[in-house]
């Protein structure tokens, strides 16, 4: 009876019908029972991590300032994330630059930190070729590198080239250099030394990683060149800005190379002057609206990335001995490096001395909830600890007039 029925339902007035496919589809596999099974027995032979420690200055008591709004500042686009790239030479220059357009013309621009940053690999490219693979080709560089690259190539807008792919939240040059660097050591082992050609694929590698950069922008209608964008929208001189260091191993009131690989180049264009005429020149620079592009060492006690301040703890060195002495020493026997590019761009008045505001573009800056972005440096931290700064002829007319006219 029961097969009877079951043939039954298989027959309509047309004959036989056949039964529905079955289809499948992709689907993600999941078997959580398993990936706890993973997860216990990893838990269980792993070794028990212990919490990174770091010996910090203490800051309890300590007058520091607590807001930006405590600050005399100049104008500044809103901090931005150099990402997991090393280029905060380029953000923190660039940065200074769009405040002097605002100084000069009092234009709000945003500049692309990938344009140069694109040409100086280009230089970097060339100078290996040209050096035979003896030249340094790292991240990092030096402030005036943009100054070097603007006047060669130009400048364009954040907008015209960001360097980012769709969607890509963060700059990442690191998979980028570790491509081109191996690249050009190949080149080395193989001596195939063809500018041409190595200048051809660097570029396609960076056209991959960061797109092409534009050879003209649009404004109001007029087609420029990055060159004409740099003239005359932007309205920057590349040749009225100077660099200043403070050191004992050249003498003071000449210029000289700043000796560290970022220098890359071997610039011999860095006013040398004492320390004391070093700080006057930051000081009464941004008490009269002048800003400064400044690089030096960001990896000492006294610098908390919670608390976003900067100072020379006593238990290194007290406030009396900070002079050219103490800092000559860092320099010279490494503990102090030239690691990181920043803007300062404001200051206040303390029992303990002025402060500096400073915009940073690395990732230690967004750990300050108050200010993400920005760190408060104190000026013994400056005067011991950074190395070189970039700024306009204007603020510095007479320590230009002490140098030997060449």
């Amino acid at each position: 009876m029961k097969r009877i029925i079951l043939f039954a339902f298989a027959l309509t007035t047309s004959g036989f019908v056949m039964a529905q496919h079955d289809k499948g589809a992709l689907k993600p596999y999941s078997n959580p029972f398993f990936a706890g099974i993973k997860q216990k027995l990893n838990d269980y032979n792993a070794k028990p991590k212990e919490d990174e420690k770091r010996f910090m200055m203490d800051y309890t008591n300590v007058v520091v300032p607590k807001s930006m709004t405590e600050f005399k500042t100049v104008f500044t686009t809103p901090a931005i994330s150099q990402g997991a790239s090393n280029t905060c030479w380029c953000f923190s220059t660039l940065s200074y630059y769009e405040t002097e357009i605002n100084r000069i013309s009092k234009q709000d621009i945003n500049l692309s930190q990938s344009f140069i940053v694109y040409w100086e690999y280009v230089e970097k490219a060339k100078e290996f070729v040209r050096t035979r693979g003896t030249s340094a080709f790292g991240e990092g560089s030096e402030s005036n590198a943009v100054t070097r690259m603007m006047k060669q190539y130009g400048i364009v807008p954040y907008t015209a080239y960001t360097g980012l792919k769709p969607n890509q939240p963060f700059y990442d040059h690191f998979v980028m250099h570790e491509e081109l660097n191996n690249y050009l050591q190949n080149v080395k082992a193989s001596g195939a030394w063809n500018e041409d050609q190595v200048v051809a694929t660097i570029k396609s590698i960076m056209d991959f990683r960061m797109g092409v950069p534009p050879t003209s922008v649009v404004v109001n209608g007029k087609t420029m060149s990055p060159q004409a964008y740099l003239k005359d929208v932007c309205k920057l001189v590349p040749d009225d800005y100077c660099e200043f260091m403070s050191l004992m191993q050249a003498p003071y009131w000449t210029k000289a190379e700043y000796n560290v690989p970022d220098n890359w180049w071997h610039s011999a264009d860095y006013y040398n002057v004492p320390l004391d005429t070093w700080m006057d020149i930051i000081k009464n620079g941004i008490k009269n609206g002048f800003s400064c592009a400044i690089g030096g060492d960001v990896s000492e006690s006294g610098l908390n990335t919670q608390l976003g301040v900067a100072m020379i703890p006593t238990y290194d060195i007290p406030h009396d001995y900070i002079d050219e002495n103490a800092r000559q020493l860092r320099f010279s026997n490494g503990s102090t490096t030239d690691d990181h590019g920043i803007h300062l761009c404001g200051f206040c008045e303390k029992s303990n001395g002025m402060w500096f505001l400073i915009k940073d573009s690395g990732s230690s800056s967004r750990n300050n909830p108050q200010n993400p972005g920005y760190f408060y440096y104190h000026e013994d931290y400056v005067k011991l600890k950074m190395m070189t700064f970039t700024i306009h002829k204007d603020a510095v007319k007479d320590v230009l007039a002490k140098f030997p006219v060449r």
